[in-house]
């Protein structure tokens, strides 16, 4: 008998990825051949970790991802339910102590593949496959193909009939798109029918070899022609690494987007245990029980009698449609009916929970992981954050300051090194940790984070071990990697503050470094607002983070002079800029104000500098003439005489508006309280003629956008009282919304650039 004869003769048993079905039948298949080897649809180096993926601590969902060892980074990634048929192959090859083997190219020439295929090809074939599916959604009605699959295929009673289902779908669904095909399948079904070649040619007997592959193939690695030493020779190749790591039900369903996941994991699960028990309506009884659970635990009561009630509606809807076993889409509509009173929305949650789960898979220790994930997991373990290892977001509110009732160092500072990790993980960029502002003002020493884990959590992590081998290590090489790339110091101090909540003292310094480097050049004192408000930081954070505080105060000390001399300068700027510098003024005006070390004399002199020239931008002078007033440096006859000449008769109107808007940009409650600002600005708007009102009126609706109701009600009284009207009329005018009309005029002004005149 020649290869061609032989391989006729190999026992291939088609399935669908994930199918629960598949999964029992594909043992009841092995149970039944007692193969020499199983062969199984899998890149092939993923071989050598089947034994850690059979490990029998491994609690499913997991997945083997491999990963380019250059960036930018390429992933493929093979995902594996309990649920799954070539995982339950796995454990059956494993239980009977026999060979067992992936027989798909390797991932190293996956990788090299990707966006090597023709792409209108590609697109050909998948707007086929979708046409398909399609017309399976307009013939199975409510549901789509999924329910036809589940009605069909999930719910056989036997193994030949699920085989032979199976072996139906992939060869209509071949005959249909195989010409659309890219290369990509040609020389996958030609390897891996190289592959079962090897095994025989090791002496296992052609009815003794078992093959699990997806139903598509199950015709094409019967027939065609081995891949040949000279064509292997030829495929493509990346440098890659594999690694195994912890899935989630949410990232198999089909709402997260991976194309080959179901969209019920957690309900499939069910149909596999009972499946597992040979009670076909286990799954629809166990369903409905879980909804009715999650109802009760959320303050929602469901009584038994409405969950048999459910139950029985289900089971006739599928007899209505010729079918003994509901399938899902019946479970949840007589969900609706029975223990939502007709409305989904009143359980959508526990739907969600039945279907989908929140399911997470786990490792143990050392199986096949990077050592950034073994660093990662030890440090979760050290740390007491393992709880928060969970699909379902958590808050963790962290005070950094010492413990002074514990008995270990550990202990004392568990939560200032929970803030180091964190941080150590953000600045990588993973998404487990999603930092949250604090409540409490001015709390240097509380954090609040939001934990939720994902599956692209764990495969950031691998993908990090480039860049180090632990988390402490990567994080130090991503600081250089952005400071070697900063194009200016108030990135670079940026950098210093991160590096200072990660607590890596030596990037700390090595940023710091650069930073005095940059800083000898001509820098905008927007770059020097933005370095002295990150510099200010860590000072104020310095103690608490048991960090050296004092070589940072030299530093800031000459970001402050620098700042000082340049900031009037940089005031002569347009509209536009004066934006950007508003921020920088108050920026650089909260450093000043937080340390004792600054002068703080000197900042006023530069302020006062601001605030009473003519030739700089006035909303800049506004705002200096309004800090002034809250640092007490500007007083009351002061403040008149800014008014009388910013707001006179002759000013231009974008002019005038522009000051009063810098000016209100600060301490509403005290500019509300001073009458004598609400008469002139009133007695400046009369001496508009209707142009230069207009042009005014952009700048002033500006100005007020930020006043809440509260404060322009008591502007409105201030206004009444000067009008000699009812103060309550003007209120409800001032607070009155705009018609479209007026919104239209508004948004034509608010575009017209007054820079021209």
């Amino acid at each position: 008998m020649d290869k061609k004869d032989e391989a006729k003769h190999v026992q291939i048993f088609g399935i669908r990825h994930h199918s629960p079905a598949g999964a029992y039948y594909v043992r009841d298949f092995l149970d039944r051949l007692d193969p020499q080897i199983v062969l199984i649809e899998g890149p092939s180096d993923f071989t050598e970790l089947i034994p850690s993926l059979t490990d029998s601590r491994v609690v499913p969902p997991v997945a083997v991802m491999a990963y380019t060892e250059r960036l930018p980074v390429r992933t493929i990634i093979y995902p594996f339910a309990v649920y799954s048929p070539e995982y339950q192959a796995l454990l059956w090859a494993r239980d009977h102590g026999r060979p067992v083997r992936f027989i798909d190219l390797p991932s190293s020439v996956f990788l090299a593949l990707e966006g090597k295929n023709e792409k209108n090809q590609e697109e050909e074939c998948r707007e086929a496959r979708s046409f398909i599916y399609h017309q399976l959604d307009l013939l199975s009605g409510q549901g789509g193909n999924e329910t036809f699959w589940e009605y069909t295929m999930e719910h056989c009673r036997n193994e030949e009939a699920y085989k032979k289902g199976a072996a139906v779908f992939g060869r209509c669904l071949r005959e249909l798109t195989l010409s659309l095909e890219g290369p990509e399948t040609i020389l996958r079904e030609a390897y891996m029918r190289t592959q079962i070649g090897k095994a025989l040619e090791e002496g296992i007997l052609p009815e003794k070899t078992a093959v699990i592959c997806g139903a598509f193939h199950g015709e094409g690695l019967s027939h065609g022609d081995e891949m040949g030493e000279e064509d292997m020779e030829k495929l493509p190749w990346m440098e890659s690494r594999k690694t195994l790591m912890p899935y989630s039900y949410y990232r198999l369903s089909e709402r997260s987007g991976y194309g080959a996941g179901n969209r019920a994991p957690a309900y499939y699960e069910l149909i596999w245990e009972g499946m597992n028990r040979r009670d076909f309506f286990w799954a629809g009884r166990k369903y409905l029980a879980k909804i009715a659970g999650f109802q009760r635990s959320h303050g929602n009561p469901v009584s038994t009698a409405q969950v048999i009630d459910a139950f029985r509606l289900a089971v006739s809807l599928a007899q209505m449609k010729g079918y003994e076993i509901p399938a899902l889409c019946d479970l949840r509509d007589g969900s609706r009916t029975c223990m939502g009173e007709g409305k989904l929305s009143d359980i959508a949650l526990a739907v969600a929970d039945g279907e989908m789960g929140t399911a997470i898979g786990s490792l143990p220790k050392g199986v096949s992981q990077t050592s950034v994930q073994s660093d990662f997991y030890s440090q979760l373990s050290q740390l007491k954050l393992e709880k928060y290892r969970s699909a379902v977001g958590a808050e963790l509110a962290l005070d950094l300051r010492e413990r002074l009732n514990v008995k270990s160092r550990e202990a004392a500072f568990l939560d200032l090194n929970r803030s180091f990790f964190l941080h150590r993980l953000a600045i990588l960029g993973n998404v487990f940790p999603r930092q949250q502002p604090v409540k409490q003002e001015n709390a240097t020493w509380a954090e609040r984070w939001i934990l939720q884990w994902t599956p692209e959590a764990e495969m950031q992590l691998a993908e990090t071990v480039l860049k180090g081998d632990t988390i402490a290590q990567a994080a130090a090489f991503c600081l250089k990697e952005q400071a070697d790339r900063a194009g200016n110091i108030g990135e670079l101090s940026g950098l210093i503050k991160a590096a200072c909540f990660c607590g890596l003292s030596e990037s700390v310094v090595s940023v710091t470094r650069a930073l005095q480097a940059m800083a000898t050049d001509t820098v905008s004192v927007r770059d020097i607002a933005s370095a002295a408000g990150s510099l200010s930081v860590v000072i104020q954070y310095g103690d608490i983070r048991r960090l050296d505080r004092q070589p940072f105060i030299p530093l800031l000390q000459q970001m402050f002079l620098r700042g000082c001399l340049n900031f009037p300068q940089e005031c002569a700027c347009d509209d536009q800029g004066a934006a950007s510098m508003a921020q920088a003024m108050d920026r650089f005006h909260q450093t000043v104000v937080s340390h004792d070390f600054l002068d703080r004399d000197r900042w006023i002199g530069v302020l006062k500098e601001i605030s009473g020239r003519d030739d700089l931008n006035t909303r800049l002078s506004g705002l200096a003439s309004a800090i002034l007033l809250e640092m007490g440096a500007m007083d009351q006859e002061e403040l008149g005489r800014q008014v009388e000449r910013r707001l006179s008769k002759g000013i231009p109107a974008q002019l005038g508006a522009g000051w009063f808007q810098g000016l209100s940009m600060k301490n509403h409650y005290a500019l509300i309280a001073r009458l004598s600002l609400w008469e002139k600005l009133s007695q400046y708007l009369d001496s508009l003629d209707e142009e230069e009102f207009k042009r005014a009126l952009v700048f002033l609706r500006r100005a007020f956008a930020d006043f809440t109701s509260e404060e322009k009600n008591r502007i409105g009284e201030n206004l009444g009282e000067i009008w000699q009207v009812n103060p309550v009329q003007v209120s409800l005018k001032v607070n009155q919304q705009l018609g479209k009309t007026e919104e239209e005029l508004i948004k034509g002004l608010e575009e017209f650039d007054f820079d021209d005149f």
